[in-house]
């Protein structure tokens, strides 16, 4: 560990998180390096932390009548997180509210994640919780970028597995990133969604509602890495065309509907902690050998 990472280990298992919004860097499990490493000329990101918002708000956030520079996905990304725990095989990194979040979201927060290792699989929780004297709404979500391909396998004959059955339609994404009034219908088959560089030439497939909890992207040669994302409710799939990574994200909230131009309150997927309250949501990725 040093002032910017910290390690954690446990049987063949590495994590390597940055203080730098909290954020897993390095992924591996018998020596297969799972997570993307980043680049800054394709995504410079390798796993953000989503907080206070998911996606993008139109224009910044509104509350009370003031409007706020929200964006992309918040902030908690970019900020310097406390270390209150690192032994072995967890970790919990702290963020509170302070002059420069209040500008950007004007509530008191305690924001914490926390990382485990267990064997093949990867805990991580957020938790939320509202220290201040008025009801506080907050969305928030998980953005790994993994491999693809990973552990060696061909990029060619890869594909999510959903735990039930979906509906084989996905919202449009409007300018600005927003959820469009539109949908677009996905070649899902037997729960299955066969992946090409096409599916996202126009953005991320949302599940915003999705009956599963849980899916697979596997490659062609049977290896998989496994998302339950439960403790979020939404799911996400995301990459750019030709892109060595695909990102499986966990989510509680999304970006602004088409046309969406009322409170952060009323945005659609927000959840609202009175003060004194906490809420903790979990997901676990498992990485499963050929």
């Amino acid at each position: 560990m040093n002032d910017a990472t910290l390690r954690l280990l446990t049987g063949e298992a590495r994590l390597t998180i940055a203080r730098r919004g909290a954020e897993a860097i390095a992924w591996s499990v018998g020596g297969v390096d799972l997570l993307w490493p980043g680049d800054a000329a394709i995504w410079g990101q390798v796993s953000p932390i989503l907080y206070p918002v998911v996606g993008w708000t139109r224009d910044g956030a509104r509350v009370g009548g003031r409007r706020y520079p929200l964006g992309l996905h918040g902030f908690a990304f970019a900020e310097n997180f406390a270390i209150e725990t690192a032994r072995g095989d967890f970790a919990r990194l702290t963020l509170r509210d302070s002059e420069k979040t209040r500008a950007l979201y004007p509530f008191a927060f305690a924001l914490a994640v926390e990382y485990r290792l267990n064997g093949a699989a990867l805990e991580i929780t957020i938790e939320v919780a509202n220290p201040g004297d008025a009801p506080a709404p907050y969305a928030c979500g998980l953005h790994p970028g993994f491999r693809w391909p990973f552990a060696g396998g061909p990029r060619g004959g890869a594909f999510v597995q959903f735990e039930k059955e979906e509906p084989p339609l996905v919202p449009t994404i409007a300018p600005g990133g927003l959820i469009g009034r539109e949908t677009r219908e996905l070649p899902l088959q037997d729960k299955a969604l066969s992946l090409d560089d096409e599916l996202f030439s126009k953005d991320a497939l949302c599940f915003l509602e999705p009956a599963s909890r849980s899916l697979r992207f596997e490659q062609a040669d049977g290896s998989a890495i496994g998302m339950d994302f439960a403790g979020f409710g939404r799911a996400a799939l995301w990459t750019r065309p030709d892109a060595p990574f695909l990102c499986l994200e966990a989510w509680t909230g999304y970006s602004d509907p088409e046309g969406f131009d009322a409170d952060l309150f009323q945005k659609p997927g927000m959840l609202v902690l009175s003060p004194g309250e906490k809420a903790r949501h979990k997901a676990i990725y498992a990485y499963f050998a050929a």
